[in-house]
């Protein structure tokens, strides 16, 4: 992505997390949601792309500490205040997948939800990076869109070489343990952004320990 194309990027996202509200509400994804039970209070998580901070809130609310980073500095703005009103802190960064150090920390968990606005070479490097992050026994938790939402038009990437497919992820975590990875079609209700009928691929995977 040239630097011109990510700027047009930020300047999308900015604009679109400037509406009032939540784009995408403020409640945790619901596949993350029900994960808690692999989560403990006092383990280290980092949230990519976290946007306006749902995810990275309601981590540190189950007392998990939480690094987040996002591109864009108003939807980091939001996520900063939403911490504030829950009475929570998460270390929060701008910094988009290509900026961040992968190597800088390693973590408990690393949750990527819905982060499929990359194209696949610089997908690539996120995914490698995310298994970097991981402390050895840690866990991935991701949540994306399969090919088939294209046809729902209910949220998500319009380029289907964004979207995920089980031998995408098998592929990609080769390296990591899966736990789970299903594929489903279901309602989603994720403020304005996620909304309605959806196709959805999730994966949990842990990292040899």
């Amino acid at each position: 992505m040239t630097h011109s194309v990510e700027n047009a990027e930020r300047d999308r996202w900015n604009a679109r997390f400037a509406a009032d509200g939540f784009v995408f509400g403020t409640e945790p994804n619901a596949f993350l949601a029900l994960q808690r039970g692999r989560l403990a209070p006092g383990m280290s998580a980092l949230c990519v792309a976290d946007g306006e901070g749902r995810n990275s809130v309601w981590l540190a609310k189950q007392g998990l500490e939480v690094t987040a980073f996002d591109f864009s500095p108003v939807g980091l703005a939001k996520a900063m205040k939403l911490a504030q009103q829950n009475g929570v802190k998460v270390d929060y960064h701008q910094a988009d997948v290509n900026e961040w150090d992968w190597d800088a920390a390693r973590y408990d968990v690393v949750v990527a939800i819905f982060v499929q606005f990359t194209p696949p070479v610089e997908r690539s490097r996120m995914f490698d990076g995310m298994i970097h992050a991981l402390k050895p026994g840690g866990l991935l938790i991701l949540q994306g869109y399969r090919p088939e939402q294209l046809g729902y038009a209910t949220g998500g990437p319009k380029r289907v070489e964004n979207l995920y497919t089980k031998p995408l992820l098998r592929e990609s975590f080769a390296a990591l343990e899966i736990l789970h990875l299903a594929s489903h079609d279901d309602v989603v209700d994720e403020g304005a952004g996620h909304k309605g009928m959806s196709a959805l691929i999730d994966l949990v995977a842990k990292r040899h320990g």
